[in-house]
């Protein structure tokens, strides 16, 4: 199986308020850029509730971007790029809906085997409010999501060009009006 060059994987539930915001912007991100969706070596994905399997979709993957909600406390609808490196620290002040988080998932993972996760590993997360059951995507998540789709954009841009992405952690999206 070839390599993958880059993952942009959109993590969330759809039917849990807030938490759909991964998926949704990696979607709009498809609808907007296709041309940059359909670039070879990128591999574009979806996922529910990841746990210990987000090891599985980074096998084989040289670098990543992981799009999630996130409550850290910030302003619903604040974008944060977050580094593998300071994934840990971001966590601390940010809870998951999935129960075990990205950043304990990427320590185990460089346990087991630490040679096989991708060296470039960023998360785009958005500063949700509600996880409720059922509902769609509050109104500050919603008028988030264009500015999240034109980060995400600019970082698969970076990535895929070998740059490093400017150096951001938090982002306020625009105002709600």
């Amino acid at each position: 199986m070839p390599e993958t060059r880059l993952l942009v994987l959109g993590i969330g539930q759809e039917l849990r308020g807030d938490d759909a915001a991964g998926p949704q912007v990696v979607r709009r991100w498809q609808a907007a850029h296709p041309h940059t969706a359909a670039q070879p070596g990128l591999r574009v994905e979806t996922t529910t509730l990841p746990g210990l399997s987000l090891l599985g979709f980074l096998e084989n993957v040289s670098a990543a971007i992981l799009v999630d909600a996130a409550q850290s406390g910030a302003q619903p609808g604040t974008l944060h790029l977050v580094e593998r490196k300071d994934l840990a620290a971001f966590e601390q002040e940010a809870g998951s809906a999935h129960g075990w988080g990205i950043a304990e998932t990427l320590a185990m993972g460089e346990e087991l085997d630490a040679d096989n996760l991708p060296q470039t590993l960023y998360l785009l997360a958005v500063e949700s409010g509600s996880f409720e059951l059922g509902e769609g995507l509050s109104e500050a998540l919603q008028a988030a999501l264009p500015q999240a789709v034109e980060q995400l954009e600019g970082l698969v841009q970076s990535i895929l060009a070998g740059r490093r992405p400017p150096r951001q952690h938090r982002q306020p999206a625009a105002a709600v009006p």
